[in-house]
Formats: C-alpha cells, structure tokens, sequence
C-alpha cells in the first residue's frame, strides 16, 4: 500500500508539474517572440524616414538644376549669345569672299534677331535686362577675327560657329528639359530648331571646305 502510495504521488506530482513544463517553452517563445514582434523597423524603412529620402531624393534631382534663377541665367546667355551672331554675322559680310560663308553669315544676322526679339518679351517678364552687347568671350572672338583676312578668317569663321552651335544646341536642349515655365520651354525649343537648322548647314561648309572639327 506504501508503495502505490508513493507511486500515486509521484504521478500526482508529475501531473501538476506537467502543465508549467508545457507552458515554459511557449511562454519563452512568446516572450521571444514577442520581443522580436516589438522591435521597431530602422530609421531607414520606416515611413517618416522613406518619406524624407523621397523629398531629399526629389529636391537633388530638381532643385539644382531648376527654377527661376536657372532660367534667367539661360536668358541671359541666350540674349548675349544672339548678339553675338549678328555681329559675327555682320564681321563675316564684310570680310569674307566666299559665297557659302557670306549666305550663312546673312543667315545668322536675320535668324539671330529674330530669336532675340522673340525672347526679349520673356526676358523683360522674368527681370532680366537685356544686355548691350556680346558676352566677354564673344568680343574676344571678335578681336581675332578682325585680325584675319581671306581663307584665314573664313575657316577660323567656321570652326567658332560649329563650337558655338553645338553648344547652344546642348544649353537649349538642357534648358527645355528643366523648365517649368511653360511659355520659356515652348520659346527654346522652337529657336533650338533654328539651331539645330543652323549646325547643320555650317557642318556642310565645314565638310564642303576641308574645316578641321572645332573641339569642344
């Protein structure tokens, strides 16, 4: 009797025992799991922060290279640059003896000014002055120009409008792509055709007369 005695308590205690063993290791998963539950996500995937990458992300991408003060600047340059033409233009009338130069020239006199009246409106809108004459580098140009007679000016004529042309195609191209000012970007991207019209005809007289490529 003893012996079923002690045999029924130790099944007894095994019994009461049985229940907090089951429980221990789901407790100790739950607080396991649940602490890993309540870990917060990082700064870096939370919705605040991805929210702030995204603003930081738009206002690199934009911000720089846009708005008000960029596009006047191109204004500005696009104003100085058309003076330069026509006075380029007018250089070349007088100096050249070749009848490809002398069209192209004309060319760029007429076209010029015409782009200039077009964009003087724009530019009075947005509080640019209209300058008086070419930028610095434009006169320097000129100076040598005016030094140069015959086959001398006419190639040295070619290669700084090829270099010129090329790169008022990439400003104005640039310039349509990142404004947000309707009536500019519908301004320069139609003088970007006259431009481009103007590379390319310049690229024959270049090709036509043996010009060495301006580089950039």
């Amino acid at each position: 009797m003893q012996a079923i005695r002690m045999w029924n308590l130790a099944v007894a205690a095994a019994l009461c025992c049985s229940p907090m063993l089951a429980q221990a290791p789901g407790g100790a998963g739950a607080g396991a799991g649940g602490g890993g539950q309540m870990q917060q996500p990082s700064g870096s995937n939370s919705p605040s922060s991805m929210d702030q990458q995204q603003q930081m992300a738009t206002s690199g991408a934009n911000g720089m290279n846009t708005g008000p003060a960029v596009d006047k600047a191109f204004v500005k340059k696009a104003l100085e640059g058309n003076i330069g033409e026509i006075e380029m233009g007018k250089l070349a009338l007088q100096k050249s003896n070749d009848d490809q130069v002398k069209q192209f020239a004309q060319r760029m006199v007429d076209d010029h000014g015409k782009m200039q009246e077009q964009l003087k409106p724009a530019a009075e809108q947005m509080g640019v002055k209209v300058p008086d004459g070419p930028s610095k580098s434009q006169m320097k140009s000129m100076d040598k120009m005016k030094a140069l007679s015959g086959d001398a000016f006419d190639q040295a004529y070619i290669k700084d409008m090829v270099k010129d042309h090329k790169g008022d195609d990439s400003d104005f191209k640039m310039e349509a792509q990142s404004t947000q000012n309707p009536q500019l970007k519908q301004l320069v991207m139609q003088s970007d055709q006259t431009i481009e019209s103007h590379l390319q005809q310049i690229e024959q007289i270049a090709k036509s007369k043996g010009t060495q490529k301006a580089k950039m």
